[in-house]
């Protein structure tokens, strides 16, 4: 494998939990409504410094979505998933934009996002939009 190369972001940024390495901008973000199985989500337009798997088939709170999981390029962890298809037309704006797991990420001021007890283990996307 050869060396990686990293984009560095500047402003008030999302960077992976276990390597610091930036993804995002907190003015990237489209909503903070979405949920996962570690708890909150947030839906961006843009991240950087991640690699895609493989594509698949997800059923989710709101129907099923075809997408591709996302792992940070500088530690290979993994931080969320990018939407590449929706299979109902109300759901399409999400399609092309990714969503990165709080619980993976730290946020613009350094904080963390733990999971609580009363936080739902189940594989979803959004409550409401």
């Amino acid at each position: 494998m050869g060396r990686v190369f990293a984009i560095d972001l500047d402003g008030n940024m999302y960077i992976c939990k276990h390597c610091k390495t930036h993804l995002a901008l907190l003015e990237d973000i489209e909503s903070k409504s979405f949920h996962c199985r570690h708890g909150k989500a947030y839906l961006f337009n843009k991240v950087v410094n991640v690699s895609v798997g493989e594509k698949e088939d997800r059923m989710m709170i709101t129907g099923m979505h075809t997408v591709v999981d996302i792992f940070c390029v500088g530690c290979g962890s993994i931080v969320g998933w990018k939407y590449e298809a929706a299979h109902e037309e109300s759901q399409e704006y999400k399609v092309g934009k990714y969503i990165l797991e709080r619980f993976k990420v730290k946020g613009p001021n350094g904080s963390n996002y733990s999971i609580t007890q009363d936080t739902q283990m189940v594989v979803s996307d959004t409550d409401d939009m």
